[in-house]
């Protein structure tokens, strides 16, 4: 019985490893380097998995992901900080394929403040 009840744990390990919820977060899908955006929120869904934030930066629509709540608290956001019309700049990774315009931000900016969701990377 012992023995069952690890084999099933061992394969709801790997239904869910596989699945593509899981594989989504992470870093994967980036190119390793880092842009620089500046433009005006157009929508913002903050919450878990992470928070996404529409921006238009001179016309063309990017998705930015943020970071998850605990994440932006951390780095001192508020919600309010991603107001509908607010401009802001953001530092991080874009897709790999960059007809996607999207981009995973490292590092935000509201005016001349910095907010690192992501201390250690850069």
């Amino acid at each position: 019985m012992k023995k069952c009840l690890y084999v099933l744990v061992f394969l709801a390990g790997l239904a869910t490893a596989a699945s593509p919820g899981f594989t989504h977060h992470g870093w994967s899908w980036t190119t390793g380097g880092n842009i620089d955006l500046t433009g005006i929120i157009k929508s913002a869904k903050l919450g878990n998995p992470h928070g996404v934030v529409t921006v238009d930066v001179e016309g063309e629509m990017w998705t930015v992901e943020v970071g998850q709540p605990w994440r932006n608290k951390r780095a001192g956001l508020k919600d309010s900080d991603f107001a509908v019309g607010k401009e802001m700049r953001f530092v991080g990774e874009p897709s790999k394929d960059r007809s996607k315009k999207r981009m995973k931000a490292e590092r935000i900016y509201i005016g001349d403040r910095e907010y690192k969701l992501y201390p250690n990377r850069d």
